[in-house]
């Protein structure tokens, strides 16, 4: 360890003792305030940012530290910043030289939201960081393996591991396990794992036991495949340099760069079929099977663009969220007019203090009509679909409010289609009566000799004419205009899709870095 401190960068340096202060450790010569106490007579703590003090100084200080908890952890951080690394190295290489698969790996890099989605606490106890090959072999390698993980909630309102599914390249099976909880769970919710209580008698095996599987299938630069894969990196506690993530990969009209499709959507859209039918459970292989495949068509196919609309079922509802645990269902209907049902959305992760649910009806004109007449501030999520606020009364007279969303886009764009449809059948029209016009006039010239009278008659039909072909290039010309004011009204959209996406990934990012801040805040230190 002495060496890999000496050798480090001033950066790696910095980030480990911060570190090392957030969590309060102590090496032999106590914390970073009481080193520099002892260590520097002329400063001594009065200069305290890890960042102004030399290398010397921040190795001297980190090599007090000999427990063998620390130095395990040094050594993690160490592996997270050379994947941290290996990633920007992938961003940086040329496209020219990069195999398909890397170009996918790439693709998944450079998406605005993946330093968000794959920023793990892998500092945090339990979690490992497989080691990457040199980085001409790390390049090289096209093996690629595909994971799902099914999820349970515990009582403590955390996340635990109770099923994993993993293929190769070839579909063919490598692990399918189910895993034994540590905590006591509270919700196997079954109607999205698939998994019940039944399912886990006699399981013995751990999180441990699949991290250890994985690391060796993992080995030698293979690439990670899964839909939405840091939700189950992030319950399997593994960090992993080269990923494929099927929900960043597709490009996806009139959609915010952020909102993500969902899997079953992509593999009607991209496959041909759905992965399951509407209300049926997940099956952890199938999905992994259905993320390998997407990849498989990806790269067989090169660029998708899909356009991904409600389908007619989905119209029939209006999306509820944010609406309190201590509303129930029953309360809500009474709130929304018309509609038949609510049924409570799934969801893979735990939302805390709030539940989201759908509002069905017997047709889309009704869940419209519903929106219409409801009452309340409307505005656009962060998805660009609209919705509003509406507040009511629910229990003992108790006040609560809930989000009601549309689930659809409106298309507004397509007024300008219409029209630039119009203008194509006028200018056909145009052209259509000047070929009549100069057939008619050959066939003339081609029979008899023209009358001087029946000249100056062709000379005025022959100025229509030029004012015909005029008025067609006038014409082409508006066309070619509109075509280019959409081009650009596109263009311009969608930089403020992008725009907002940036903006709400920024809100985002800040809202866990303080909920971070708070929960080291709370946390246990060690004592002097």
């Amino acid at each position: 360890m002495d060496e890999k401190l000496e050798k480090a960068e001033k950066k790696v340096l910095v980030e480990i003792v911060k570190l090392v202060q957030k969590r309060g450790l102590e090496g032999t010569q106590g914390g970073w305030k009481d080193f520099l106490r002892s260590y520097d007579k002329k400063f001594g703590a009065s200069l305290s940012d890890p960042s102004r003090r030399t290398n010397d100084v921040l190795v001297s200080f980190l090599k007090t530290f000999t427990k063998e908890d620390d130095l395990k952890l040094f050594s993690i951080v160490f592996q997270s910043l050379s994947n941290r690394n290996i990633v920007e190295q992938f961003r940086k290489q040329s496209w020219d030289n990069e195999s398909p698969e890397q170009s996918l790996v790439r693709l998944t890099l450079e998406h605005p939201q993946y330093p968000l989605d794959y920023a793990f606490p892998t500092v945090d106890e339990g979690w490992i960081v497989t080691k990457p090959p040199k980085r001409s072999r790390a390049m090289k390698s096209n093996a690629m393996i595909a994971v799902d993980c099914e999820m349970v909630l515990c009582e403590d309102g955390t996340e635990a591991l109770v099923r994993v599914c993993v293929v190769d390249h070839d579909l063919q099976v490598k692990i399918d396990e189910h895993v034994k909880p540590t905590k006591a769970v509270a919700d196997y919710r079954s109607e999205i794992t698939g998994v019940t209580a039944g399912d886990l008698n006699g399981v013995t095996c751990s999180v441990a036991d699949i991290q250890k599987s994985m690391m060796k299938l993992l080995s030698g630069g293979t690439i990670l495949v899964g839909h939405s894969l840091h939700n189950d990196l992030q319950v399997l506690k593994i960090n992993h340099a080269r990923v494929i993530d099927t929900s960043y990969i597709f490009k996806i009209l009139d959609v915010p760069i952020y909102r993500k499709p969902s899997l079953n959507n992509l593999c009607k859209s991209v496959l041909g079929y759905e992965v399951r039918k509407p209300g049926a459970a997940h099956n952890c292989l199938d999905d992994a099977c259905a993320a390998m495949k997407l990849v498989l068509a990806k790269l067989e196919r090169g660029e998708i663009t899909l356009v991904l609309d409600a389908p007619e079922p989905e119209r029939e509802k209006l999306l509820l969220h944010r609406i309190p645990v201590n509303v129930r269902r029953e309360e809500i209907s009474k709130v929304i007019p018309g509609a038949v049902a609510i049924e409570p959305k799934p969801s893979k992760t735990p939302q805390g203090r709030h539940y989201s649910a759908f509002a069905v009806f017997d047709s889309p004109p009704e869940a419209s009509k519903a929106y219409e007449n409801m009452e309340g501030d409307e505005e656009k999520d962060s998805s660009g679909l609209p919705q509003k606020l509406v507040n009511f009364q629910f229990g003992n007279g108790k006040t609560a409010r809930i989000y009601i969303r549309k689930m659809a886009q409106d298309h507004s764009h397509r007024e300008f289609s219409s029209n630039k449809r119009a203008l194509d059948g006028e200018e056909k029209l145009v052209k259509s009566k000047k070929l009549k016009t100069d057939e008619e006039t050959t066939h003339a010239n081609s029979d008899t000799e023209i009358p001087s009278d029946e000249r100056a008659k062709e000379s005025t039909e022959s100025k229509k004419v030029e004012t015909d072909g005029k008025m067609v290039e006038e014409m082409r010309e508006s066309t070619n205009k509109l075509d280019e004011h959409l081009k650009e009204i596109e263009r311009l959209k969608q930089e403020v899709k992008e725009k907002d996406a940036k903006i709400v990934l920024q809100e985002k990012m800040i809202s866990n870095l303080v909920k971070k801040v708070d929960e080291m805040k709370k946390g246990p230190k060690r004592k002097k």
